[in-house]
């Protein structure tokens, strides 16, 4: 796929359903924009430290040989390796991102190293569009910080084929416990560092859109968890013309 194979959806203004408007979803991507390319050159002083955690997050996707899987918030690419060596010379790897440093990381990323068969896109996650459709996709320490936690979430099942797994690793605040007297200042240096968005909820936005979802592993009281969604074998295809599920649906493991 080509640039030319996405389209971003216009964004309505809220109808009070907790939607957000058109201008705080703008002025959301563009502080992510500001943040994101300003620890683009950072970036993997953390790469390391989160390493084990983010490949224990696509181990528990199943990935097959010659899978089709997005990466939804890729930053410099740093799923890139494991999802490959997963999926073969045959799978599809495409990957987003909002950040043009990061895009442009990844880039530099997949050119240094050949891979053919992955690619990135400078795309909001919450509109994007493809042609295709995906067997899973995975998205880490980056559904907290979308525009619209609820609307990346559907975007995603969308995209994916009935029975497509999608599995997020994130940070949060304290769930339950003495730590949760921490929670202001995680608050705040999650929105400072992260430009993490503190009314969207991502475990709730998971289970109200997937058919099935359960927290696989937590991390440091809770504040970093994983969750392992699945699109229902009976849902509609991933595309908006609609998937015969019949010839696309992926069975058990």
């Amino acid at each position: 796929m080509s640039d030319e194979s996405t389209e971003s959806r216009d964004v309505t203004e809220a109808d009070g359903d907790g939607d957000v408007s058109s201008a705080e979803h703008e002025a959301h991507l563009e502080r992510s924009r500001k943040v994101w390319n300003r620890w683009s050159d950072w970036y993997a002083m953390s790469e390391r430290d989160f390493e084990p955690i983010r490949e224990d997050a696509i181990d528990h996707l199943d990935l097959r040989p010659g899978d089709r899987v997005l990466d939804v918030g890729c930053g410099p690419g740093v799923n890139f390796e494991p999802i490959r060596r997963a999926i073969g010379k045959d799978g599809r790897l495409v990957a987003v991102d909002y950040s043009p440093a990061m895009v442009a990381k990844a880039r530099e990323r997949i050119d240094r190293y050949g891979w053919k068969n992955v690619e990135v896109h400078r795309v909001d996650a919450t509109t994007v569009a493809f042609d295709d459709w995906f067997d899973a996709a995975v998205a880490t320490l980056s559904m907290s910080v979308m525009p619209d936690v609820r609307r990346a979430v559907e975007n995603v099942h969308r995209l994916l084929v009935p029975g497509g797994s999608f599995v997020v690793f994130d940070l949060g605040a304290v769930p339950a416990g003495p730590a949760r007297v921490a929670n202001p200042f995680l608050r705040w240096f999650l929105r400072w560092y992260a430009n993490w968005n503190p009314d969207g909820d991502v475990d709730e936005s998971l289970r109200a859109v997937f058919d099935e979802c359960e927290v696989v592993e937590t991390y440091a009281a809770g504040i970093g968890y994983t969750v392992r969604c699945r699109k229902a074998l009976g849902s509609d295809g991933g595309v908006d013309a609609g998937i015969d599920a019949g010839s696309t649906a992926r069975d058990d493991h």
